[in-house]
């Protein structure tokens, strides 16, 4: 079967695209429904837990009222999240002599010392199924 010049069989198109994978993100034990949750999401571990200097990084600010987030369109791969309850909206942690005084988690639900976990403790596959992470938020004044 002869095609027209330019057109190719649908398969041939798609044997180049890469796989898509989601991801549900739950964030739980939130203090209040007050302010919103900052979101980052990144596979690189440079870039991890602010997303800095990743052009694929997803950020997201939800509304604290819906703490159950939806990422569509991600590339397969190892991810880890940060999170962070901003409660009053001012687009920071706040911090009192560098302790958080507002909410933060991450994936996995590491255990936490002195700063955040390093990407191989927050670090989760996606892969094509649908990959749901619940994340703890913690408050430590």
């Amino acid at each position: 079967m002869m095609l027209p010049l330019g057109v190719l069989p649908l398969g041939v198109l798609l044997l180049g695209a890469s796989p898509i994978a989601s991801l549900e993100l739950d964030i739980v034990n939130l203090r209040s429904a007050k302010g919103v949750l900052q979101i980052c999401l990144t596979a690189r571990p440079e870039s991890f837990p602010d997303c800095k200097d990743d052009p694929r990084a997803v950020s997201r600010t939800v509304k604290a009222t819906a703490p159950r987030v939806q990422f569509e369109g991600l590339t397969p791969g190892n991810y880890a999240a940060a999170i962070i309850h901003d409660e009053n909206g001012n687009k920071k942690l706040d911090t009192l002599m560098g302790i958080p005084r507002e909410g933060f988690g991450f994936s996995r639900n590491p255990v936490i010392r002195f700063g955040p976990p390093k990407f191989d403790a927050a670090r989760f596959p996606v892969d094509g199924a649908a990959n749901p992470q619940q994340v703890k938020m913690r408050y430590l004044l």
